[in-house]
This record gives C-alpha cells, sequence and structure tokens, in this order.
C-alpha cells in the first residue's frame, strides 16, 4: 500500500482497461454518465483495436471541474480487467494513484509498485458464484466494478440506478439485474476499502443546459437540420455512425406522420465511387445531398470530386479522418488530409474545407456547409476526426432555429428563368465568379450541357485555350468570394504580445489548457483558431502582425503550416510547426513543454 495521497476532488482521470468485445462499453458509458449527471465536467474517450473482439480496448474519463476536454497526460484510478495488458496499465498509473483489478487470480507480484496503491476485488469469482449464464457473468462483472467505483469515488448510486432505468426502459426486468451487481461491487468496496478515495467527486453544477454528445451524431442531426434528404456512403470507419445517426433522425423528422411515407433517401453504395457519384446527381438534381468517409474514401472520390468542381454542382463531404497512410491505424485519430481536401482531384482545382473543433461546431458547421456549397455550387469538406466523431464531448445545448431558412444561392426558379432573354449556365453576370444556375425540369429556358470536358463560359463545348482559361479564371475568382463567406477565424490577442498559436479541429481543446498553463507561468501567447479554408483577411492578419507563431498539428508532415505558406504571403520562417501524430489525441503537456522549450533555448541564445 502507498502513503495517502492529497485530496484531487473533481479533478483526475480514470482509465478502464478492457477486452474488446466483453460489452464493458456500456458498463463505462454507466460511469461516466453518472459522473457528467452529477453536474461534474467530464471528456470521455475510447481507444479501442480496429479488429472486432478479442484485442485490448480502453475508455478514459478525465474529470475537470475546470471544464478541460484533453487528455491531461496522467492516470489516477485504473481499473485493469485485462491480463495482457496489466504490465503497461501498472506501469501508466501516476505515483499515488490507485489501480483496480480482478483479484479472482493472484496479481503477479513483479507488477507491484510501491507508489501505487491495488484494489483487488474478486469480480469473477463474485460473479460466477451469483450469476448463471456464462454471458451474463462477463457483463455483470463489469457492471459490478462500476459499482465499486461508485463507493470509492463517491458517486450517487441514485444517479445510477435512474440510468439504468433509462437505458432499459424498454426492457425494466433487467434494471434489477444490473443493480445487484452494482450492489455487489458498491458493498465488497465499502467493507474492505477505505473509501472514498482522495481522488473523489463531488456535486458540481457545471453540466447544466450541457449534453455529452459524438460528433458523428451531431453532423448527423446538422445535415437534417440544413435540410439534407439524400445521403449516400459506402461504410468506413469512423465515418459510418455518422450516416447511422442521419438515418435514425431523418427516421423520427422525414416521415409523412400521416401516411408514413419517407421523404428522404439513404443509401449504401457498392463503393466510395458510387457514394460521391449518387451525391452529385442528387445535388444536380436540386437535393440537398451528402457522403460521409474518411481519407481512403476522399482518395477514391477525388476524380468525381473534380468533375463537381468543374461542372459546379453543390456536394457535402465528410472527412472524419484516421490515420494514414494506406489503410494506417483505422481506429485512431489525425488531422493527415488537411492538403488532400484542400486541393483534391488532378488539375487546378481548390476546395472550401471546415475545421470543426468540436461535436457541436460539427453540428452548426454542418449547416454551414450545406449552404456554402449551394451559395458557391461547389463540392465543400467538413474535416472532422476520429476523437471528435465517435467519442462523447460535453457541449452546450444545440439550439434549433424554426426560423432557418436554407441559402441556396443563386439558384433560378421558373418565375426567374421566364423573364430572361436566353440562359447561360457559366455566364457570371456580377463579378463574384458565381454564375446562376437551374435544376432540370424547372422550366425549358433552363436547360444546359453538364460538360466535364472544356467548355465556354456560355456551356458550349470547346477546347479553344482562351475559352478554358477564362472559365478557369472565373473559378478562381470564385474561390476569392468563398474567403469573405466562409466562417471566421476565433481570435483571442491582446496588443503588444508579438508570440501566437494556431490551431484547427480537434486540437483546439489541448491547445486553450496549454495556453492557460503557460500563462500561469508567465508566457504569454496570442491565439487564432481557424475554421476555414479558404484564409480570409482575418488570418492574413494576424499572421502578419506576429513575429514567431506555433502551429499545432496532429500530423507528420505540418499540413496547415503548408497551406497557410502556399495561401498566403507569410513569412515560413516565423512559422513553427509543433506536430504530434501517434494516433492518440494530443494533450496539454505536450504543448506545454514543446513551447516552453523553445522559447528557453531562443532565449539562452
Amino acid at each position: 500500500m502507498s502513503s495517502p495521497v492529497m485530496q484531487r476532488v473533481n479533478d483526475f482521470v480514470i482509465k478502464l482497461a478492457n477486452v474488446n468485445g466483453t460489452g464493458s462499453a456500456s458498463a463505462n458509458g454507466l460511469l461516466s454518465k453518472t459522473i457528467f449527471r452529477m453536474g461534474v465536467p467530464i471528456s470521455a474517450k475510447n481507444f479501442f483495436p480496429s479488429n472486432i473482439q478479442g484485442l485490448p480496448t480502453w475508455y478514459e474519463v478525465r474529470i475537470s471541474k475546470d471544464g478541460y476536454q484533453s487528455r491531461s497526460g496522467r492516470v489516477d484510478v485504473m481499473v485493469a480487467m485485462n491480463a495482457e495488458t496489466y504490465a503497461d496499465d501498472v506501469a501508466e498509473v501516476s505515483p499515488g494513484g490507485f489501480l483496480l483489478y480482478d483479484a479472482s487470480w493472484p496479481l503477479d507480484k513483479q507488477l507491484l509498485r510501491d507508489d501505487v496503491t491495488f484494489l483487488g476485488i474478486p469480480l469473477a469469482k463474485s460473479c460466477a458464484e451469483e450469476f448463471d449464464s456464462a454471458r451474463v457473468r462477463i457483463l455483470m462483472k463489469n457492471v459490478m466494478y462500476v459499482g465499486a467505483l461508485v463507493a470509492l469515488l463517491d458517486l450517487d448510486i441514485s444517479v445510477v440506478e435512474k440510468l439504468l432505468e433509462e437505458q432499459f426502459a424498454t426492457k425494466p426486468k433487467l434494471v434489477p439485474l444490473n443493480m445487484r451487481a452494482v450492489k455487489m461491487g458498491y458493498d465488497y468496496a465499502v467493507e474492505h476499502f477505505d473509501y472514498p478515495l482522495p481522488v473523489r467527486v463531488a456535486p458540481m453544477k457545471a453540466t447544466e443546459n450541457h449534453i455529452m454528445m459524438d460528433g458523428n451524431t451531431a453532423a448527423g442531426l446538422g445535415c437534417v437540420y440544413a435540410g439534407a434528404t439524400v445521403g449516400a456512403w459506402y461504410p468506413i470507419t469512423p465515418s459510418t455512425s455518422l450516416m447511422d445517426a442521419f438515418d435514425g433522425f431523418c427516421q423520427r423528422f422525414r416521415k409523412d406522420p400521416e401516411t408514413g411515407e419517407k421523404r428522404y433517401c439513404v443509401i449504401q453504395a457498392e463503393d466510395e465511387l458510387s457514394a460521391i457519384g449518387m451525391v452529385i446527381g442528387a445535388s444536380w438534381n436540386g437535393a440537398r445531398a451528402f457522403t460521409p468517409t474518411s481519407g481512403p474514401g476522399i482518395s477514391l472520390m477525388s476524380e468525381f470530386i473534380g468533375f463537381a468542381y468543374f461542372t459546379e454542382v453543390p456536394a457535402v463531404l465528410f472527412d472524419v479522418q484516421r490515420v494514414g497512410p494506406s489503410t494506417g491505424m483505422p481506429t485512431r485519430t489525425q488531422q493527415g488530409d488537411v492538403m488532400m481536401c484542400a486541393y483534391a482531384s488532378h488539375g487546378d482545382t481548390k476546395h472550401v474545407c471546415l475545421y470543426p473543433a468540436d461535436p457541436s461546431e460539427c453540428f452548426y458547421l454542418a449547416v454551414e456547409a450545406f449552404d456554402l456549397a449551394e451559395q458557391l455550387q461547389t463540392p465543400v469538406f467538413v474535416l472532422s476526426d476520429l476523437d471528435i466523431g465517435m467519442n462523447e464531448w460535453r457541449c452546450p445545448e444545440l439550439q434549433w432555429d424554426d426560423g432557418y431558412q436554407p441559402n441556396r444561392g443563386k439558384l433560378l426558379d421558373a418565375a426567374a428563368l421566364e423573364k430572361i432573354e436566353k440562359f447561360y449556365r457559366y455566364l457570371d453576370t456580377d463579378g463574384d465568379g458565381i454564375c446562376a444556375r437551374s435544376v432540370p425540369g424547372v422550366h425549358p429556358k433552363g436547360a444546359f450541357f453538364t460538360r466535364g470536358s472544356g467548355h465556354n463560359k456560355y456551356g458550349g463545348y470547346t477546347e479553344d485555350p482562351d475559352e478554358y482559361q477564362e472559365v478557369l479564371d472565373r473559378l478562381a475568382r470564385k474561390f476569392q468570394t468563398a474567403a469573405a463567406l466562409v466562417p471566421e477565424p476565433v481570435i483571442r490577442q491582446q496588443s503588444g504580445i508579438t508570440d501566437a498559436v494556431i490551431c484547427y479541429g480537434s486540437s483546439d481543446c489541448a491547445v486553450q489548457e496549454a495556453l492557460d498553463r503557460l500563462q500561469d507561468s508567465g508566457i504569454q501567447l496570442n491565439y487564432m483558431r481557424i475554421r476555414a479554408f479558404p484564409f480570409g483577411d482575418e488570418v492574413k492578419a494576424f499572421l502578419k502582425s506576429h513575429q514567431r507563431i506555433f502551429v499545432v498539428e496532429q500530423n507528420r508532415d505540418a499540413q496547415m503550416v503548408s497551406l497557410l505558406t502556399l495561401e498566403t504571403d507569410v513569412d515560413r520562417e516565423k512559422l513553427i510547426s509543433l506536430l504530434h501524430y501517434g494516433g492518440f489525441p494530443i494533450y496539454a503537456d505536450f504543448i506545454v513543454n514543446q513551447v516552453s522549450e523553445y522559447l528557453g533555448e531562443r532565449s539562452s541564445v
């Protein structure tokens, strides 16, 4: 037994080590939801293998009274349920921490540490004596360790029971079964250990008007809110649950209440090429359509993406990024598709990209993506990642405006077409690079050829260099127009500070925490979170006004630095890359250490 540790109330990390396929996800979710329902901010991250069953999986819950959502880099309480990972799990516990394990079998004494308190509970043995079914024994073993944690962490057991009643509302007979396992673990902990532990939970009110939601669910709901009626996709980790969410919401909100007729279309295509083709076809016909995928899918879709860019057909693509290249690590996170999405397809192409930082932005930027796609008549990418897409985050309750009207851009209806003498699909009459468009069947005057081959501003086929270049120049002008339409960056700065940090996407939560800690140590940095490409005037002004800029990215090749260098006149020498790309989400310690080390070295020169 280790000596007592200092009190850590609402400021610690629990990590649960399990075997994939043993039903631990429900039990771990019960634990995190209990803490959240007690009003305490949490962040829950699931680290799971890319196979179906048998390999190690970890679930990490950070309890942070200050609301930090990034990984902390420490583990205060480890629940070690997988004998194959015992050595690694024991080693990961921070000094003064606690490790709960299944004492049905002896623990190898070589694993013991003097600075860690080991809490053994005979989980498997107890469940074998209490429950008849082999499968129930496995499941209840997980629920039993949750019960032990309820006592050890001073959780509210009534909240646990309420959650179980909600979870099994359609199967109420399962509630007493699960509560029996909870009580088994609770009673054992009370009888055998000093409780609560020095690391414990105290009720707060910091989660009022907040929800726990993953980014894929939020994006799926955003698509419904935006008016999307067509979704086509080929299943790929980690984006599949986005379409599952969209389909589920459509079943609730896109069915005629009287006839039951579906007012949406969800298609599982034979591959990614088919999926993007269906999206383009549906968009060309006037629907709001999208596809969710990941990096390998974007690679396969590239030719169709170029077709949509050149023919100017709206399309929305959600890229839930994972680790590459090739198959890479499908169940790990990264920001590795920045350059690929910005310039997807062959020839001269540039695409609008949006970078949500959390699930709530997945919801709101989904709506922006559809509006921008129709305003600009072009593909728009929403670059989420596995950390945002598949992990649950604490978010403010989403706001739904019943008065929202989709911005369909320069879409001509029958009345507008009737008034004009002749309609030319690719003729820019406003000087912003955006032409008027029509959809099939609205009016005979709106007919035109959709050409992926060379065409002039009148829509006619051409191989004339001047006519072709005129169209390409207009597309470039449209991209310049986009810079004023995309979401502005989030900027926090004070005059007199010449150093800064830039981030985008899911790195933001770690950066925010790192900035607080750096300020506590006397290092002040200005901050900008890029939310979209192309870069607007605000981004360019921020780059120009600072001498040294740390750019935080979760990829190896500093892709955002490359994009900034290519698309602005920033001096490359002032951009300092902080690169984290092992597959696990970035954490504040990495940023703090990198910045402190760099500034320390420079100040000593």
